[in-house]
């Protein structure tokens, strides 16, 4: 990447820099209070790169839970991911080598920005979703480095911290409310997430929750395309 397109990244990823470093570093001290080597969470970090599924492991490995178990709850929780491959198909027809990257690197802050971030004149948008992909993970590798590190360093109490994540969902949301000002997504995933409640759906609610939602969206697809 040139210096205009890496500018152009960074400056479109500043919020997510703003989270993922919070949240890694929220990330690295719960995983070193749990009493887990400083080296798990960049390693993590780097090969498994999903927020919620770490959270979850860490939970999961506390626990004595088999690597099957983590391994199919992870591949549940990050489910989602499949429908955000289908929706950046087009933008990802043409990125050549990048695209096994761009596909692993696809989590949902930076599904965020690149069905919203419009790639700058004058820089291919192959190379614009390749650096904010590579960004993205570079903050969140960043933050659970630092987390981890600081947590062997320094006692620290990390109850409440896996709270983070859901701020961050939340900054998110107000960013795509700024850009898609429709009322009826987000009264379908409303909906749908307190249908998901009512059923009782504790452990597998995030899955339940989003697979309602698309079969909303999917029943009043032509209304919300007009």
């Amino acid at each position: 990447m040139d210096r205009i397109t890496t500018r152009a990244a960074f400056k479109a990823s500043v919020p997510v820099l703003l989270g993922y470093i919070s949240l890694g570093m929220a990330f690295g001290l719960v995983l070193a209070d749990a009493g887990l080597p400083w080296w798990l969470s960049p390693l993590m970090a780097i090969f498994v790169y999903a927020g919620a599924g770490q959270f979850m492991a860490l939970g999961l490995i506390a626990a004595g839970s088999s690597v099957l178990e983590i391994g199919l709850l992870t591949l549940l929780i990050n489910a989602r991911h499949a429908v955000y491959g289908l929706s950046v198909l087009d933008k990802y027809k043409d990125t050549g080598a990048r695209k096994p990257y761009l596909i692993f690197g696809l989590t949902d802050e930076t599904f965020a920005l690149i069905s919203t971030v419009v790639p700058p004149e004058g820089v291919k948008p192959e190379d614009f979703y390749l650096g904010l992909t590579a960004l993205d993970q570079l903050y969140w590798v960043s933050g659970c480095t630092a987390g981890a590190l600081l947590g062997k360093a320094l006692p620290f109490d990390s109850k409440g911290l896996e709270f983070s994540l859901t701020a961050l969902f939340v900054v998110l949301l107000v960013e795509q409310i700024k850009s898609v000002r429709r009322v009826e997504p987000y009264a379908l995933a409303l909906g749908a997430s307190l249908l998901a409640s009512a059923l009782g759906a504790s452990r597998d609610f995030y899955l339940i929750a989003l697979l309602l939602s698309l079969g909303g969206l999917a029943l009043f697809h032509k209304r919300l395309s007009e």
